[in-house]
């Protein structure tokens, strides 16, 4: 099946250069912007998900720093990463916006929230975790892959999916739709300074583990029961302290979740945003 977006791409100047943007979906609508994983770019999205969220929401996607085909030196610290976000929206002319974060994504998202405020509407915190040494630490496998140059396609499909018959399957599905292996737009050095900022953001340095009260907005946190990336159990930990929180675990299913379940994941989504 086929995904037909109404999609518009271009860059915009920001003070940290020039960043590569997509908008998909009526410029009407109120927008959702998507933060994305370690090594992702706009094009790492499932096309699916989008599809299926551009009914209700303008959704923007953007190539961090350093990233894809944006500009400049990616930032080795995930405030570093979080402080392009307001000044993406003050290059679109965007107040507020609700904000989706996915893994890494995840990290910046909680990060722009706690330090912007005023910025966010509400909060989408998909296979993601508060940082800080606490909870179970991820697959022993998980450091070993992400260190390497490059990710083959069995490597990332034990990364973001279950080894059941429905994730593999959900593999392929997800595989074939954004054409893996058929581009690499992140460059060692921006891969290495992204692996830094998670080692410190897992250590604690800049967490939000400790500032999860101040989340007063309200907030939904997803992940797969199976996440080996990012234990689920870090999902509970943000929705055990932030004020209005709630949380959804999928089964069968590891840390892209939101693609294996895109249907049900983009209903819960836009639910949980005109709610």
């Amino acid at each position: 099946m086929r995904w037909e977006i109404t999609t518009r791409s271009g860059t915009v100047e920001t003070r940290f250069g020039r960043l590569a943007v997509r908008f998909d979906g009526d410029a009407d609508l109120a927008p959702l912007l998507l933060c994305q994983r370690f090594r992702g770019t706009m094009d790492d999205w499932d096309p699916e998900l989008i599809f299926r969220l551009v009914g209700a929401r303008r959704v923007i996607r953007f190539d961090s720093i350093g990233i894809g085909e944006s500009e400049g030196e990616t930032p080795s610290t995930v405030s570093g990463m979080a402080e392009i976000v307001p000044a993406l929206l003050d290059a679109l002319k965007i107040d507020k916006v609700d904000l989706l974060g996915w893994s890494l994504g995840g990290y910046v998202a909680q990060t722009v929230t706690l330090n912007w405020p005023e910025r966010v509407r509400r909060l989408v915190i998909a296979g993601s975790g508060p940082g800080g040494p606490d909870g179970p630490p991820p697959h022993p496998r998980v450091a070993e892959i992400t260190a390497k140059t490059a990710i083959p396609r069995e490597d990332a499909r034990f990364l973001l999916f279950t080894e059941s018959q429905a994730g593999l399957s959900a593999a392929e599905r997800h595989f074939s739709r954004i054409r893996f292996g058929e581009r690499e737009m992140v460059t060692n050095e921006a891969a290495r300074r992204q692996r830094e900022a998670t080692v410190a953001w897992w250590s604690g340095d800049g967490a939000s583990r400790a500032r999860l009260a101040e989340l007063s907005l309200p907030v939904l946190v997803a992940n797969g029961i199976s996440d080996v990336m990012i234990p689920a159990e870090h999902s509970f930990a943000i929705v055990q302290v932030a004020r209005d929180a709630k949380l959804i675990l999928y089964p069968d299913a590891g840390h892209a979740f939101l693609f294996q379940y895109a249907c049900d994941f983009a209903a819960e989504v836009l639910k949980f945003l005109c709610s």
